[in-house]
């Protein structure tokens, strides 16, 4: 019988082999995305330290009271999250989409990030 593929294991095998390429420092922290089906979630993070620098979520009660598709929402996240990094002094980054597809939720969130001060 043929087995169903499992999407997640699928994209964590795909996130593990990009994370053995990059790593983000304090100069230039990573970017993480993390997408279920109903939130999206960004941190910047210093891996050298192991230190979350700034973070942002659909979650938050600013956000969680919004209204829009969530395609919308996700580059209020990254809007939000590019404030955040920019205050503690982060201006460049290194983008990991965390094995998703650049498209999406995914890109709205990073053209976000870039249109509001983050360069990657």
């Amino acid at each position: 019988m043929i087995s169903k593929i499992d999407k997640n294991k699928v994209r964590l095998k795909r996130h593990a082999r990009v994370r053995n390429k990059l790593a983000g420092t304090a100069e230039k922290p990573r970017l993480n995305i993390y997408r279920s089906n109903k939130h999206i979630y960004a941190q910047v993070i210093d891996d050298v330290s192991g230190k979350t620098l700034a973070q942002a979520s659909t979650q938050e009660k600013d956000l969680a009271n919004e209204s829009g598709s969530k395609v919308e929402l996700s580059a209020k996240v990254g809007e939000t999250v590019a404030k955040r990094a920019s205050e503690k002094g982060v201006k460049t980054i290194v983008f990991d989409r965390g094995g998703y597809l650049y498209h999406g939720r995914v890109k709205a969130l990073a053209d976000a990030a870039r249109e509001n001060g983050l360069e990657f």
